[in-house]
């Protein structure tokens, strides 16, 4: 197996681009951006994730005063903290604390206090897979961290003065199919409620290529394990780099206006890039030529004989099948008002829903009395999800990720 520039390799094979996407809109607000952070105090929750933690390397290109990290993976912290500080492209602030604590706990809203005033917050901690819609008990979780858990932090960050406030959606709430694009079309009302109480914006954007969990880094992961490549076939995505996800979230975070939803603009007959394509040119690039298996077990078995003089690996492509897939990705609906020309890279929402707050406690208050209620079921929660939600057209297929390998 050959080593490869995993970054080049986004560039040259997935996302084509050979700069980033926000490469002249971050150079033409430059000042902005500079003006609105530098002496600033920035928390940001989530922040060892791939999103979280390229977030975090946009914001320090500036010289902010202090920088507070939070996040469950303490192992992920670690990892972020060594990456800061053996590189030298960051300003890395001389109050820099990381703490591995959900953002829920009741020591968040004690360190929080002790740290506070913060002048910019941002959330990237989310339930993001569709593979976590199993059963009524993984809906829960994913529902309390993207909407129940929002809720307790916006209502926290009201009682204090903040300059900004960003909570990351994704392309996955518009017209959404699944429930974890349910519950962050639900995230996205939740947090326009508040819109005039404090400044909030959000961001949906495409796949994070080679992100923490995606199907892509977990080729190498397979590759590292010896074991055969299982993928989609014809399933086109949108992609944006890690580079690019954290400086999306920058620009939307900063430059955003309060109820403000960003997204990237990407053309589908150009940016849409089959994840089959991605597994092929990746075994290539890593030196081998591809083994097709007609099955599963075939994948495996033929796993078993890799060694170093191995020319061949092995790939399993199916036809996908399972629940809450969608056919293709959009980032904004028919009836949402988009501008188009104050970014050159980036599109805005501007006529975001904003229900009044007493709204979205109807919904919430639904939602968790139906999860106390030991008999609810997955169809419950998408009865309850589709009465408030319209345009939640859920695909269910009786089927999940999690069977597949």
């Amino acid at each position: 197996m050959k080593n490869i520039d995993l970054d080049l390799f986004i560039k040259k094979y997935v996302t084509n681009r050979p700069n980033s996407l926000l490469k002249s809109d971050l150079e033409k607000y430059n000042s902005e951006l500079s003006n609105a952070l530098t002496g600033k105090s920035v928390m940001v929750i989530g922040g060892a994730g791939t999103i979280g933690s390229w977030y975090i390397k946009a914001v320090l290109k500036f010289k902010i005063a202090k920088l507070v990290v939070v996040d469950i993976n303490e192992n992920g912290l670690t990892e972020l903290v060594r990456d800061l500080r053996s590189s030298n492209k960051y300003h890395i602030p001389a109050e820099f604390i990381t703490y591995p604590v959900n953002f829920s706990d009741p020591v968040f809203e004690k360190l929080f206090h002790h740290h506070a005033p913060f002048h910019v917050v941002a959330n990237f901690a989310a339930h993001k897979h569709v593979r976590s819609e199993k059963d009524v008990f993984s809906i829960e979780a994913m529902v309390e961290n993207n909407v129940l858990r929002a809720q307790k932090l916006i209502e926290m960050l009201s009682e204090t003065p903040i300059e900004h406030f960003f909570c990351v959606s994704t392309d996955k709430a518009a017209n959404p199919v699944n429930i974890m694009g349910a519950s962050k079309k639900l995230m996205e009302e939740l947090i326009m409620a508040y819109s005039d109480k404090m400044p909030i914006t959000t961001a949906r954007f495409a796949n994070v290529a080679f992100s923490n969990g995606s199907l892509p880094l977990g080729f190498l992961d397979r590759v590292a394990k010896k074991q055969p490549w299982s993928c989609p076939r014809g399933i086109r995505r949108f992609f944006v780099s890690p580079q690019e996800s954290g400086e999306i979230c920058l620009a939307a975070s900063i430059l955003g206006q309060s109820g403000d939803i960003f997204f990237p603009k990407l053309d589908p007959e150009v940016d849409m890039i089959p994840f089959d394509q991605i597994a092929l040119n990746l075994i290539e690039e890593l030196g081998y030529q591809p083994d097709i298996c007609a099955t599963e077990d075939e994948a495996r078995q033929k796993a078993l004989l890799l060694n170093e003089k191995s020319t061949h690996y092995p790939i399993f492509f199916f036809e996908s099948d399972t629940s809450g897939e969608k056919a293709f990705e959009e980032f904004f609906t028919q009836v949402e008002t988009l501008d188009l020309h104050t970014f050159k890279s980036l599109g805005v929402v501007k006529n975001s829903t904003k229900r009044p707050i007493h709204e979205i406690n109807v919904i919430i208050e639904q939602l968790r009395t139906l999860f106390k209620t030991k008999q609810s079921d997955k169809t419950q929660v998408v009865s309850v999800l589709k009465s408030y939600l319209p345009n939640f057209d859920h695909i269910e297929t009786g089927k999940g990720l999690d069977s597949k390998m």
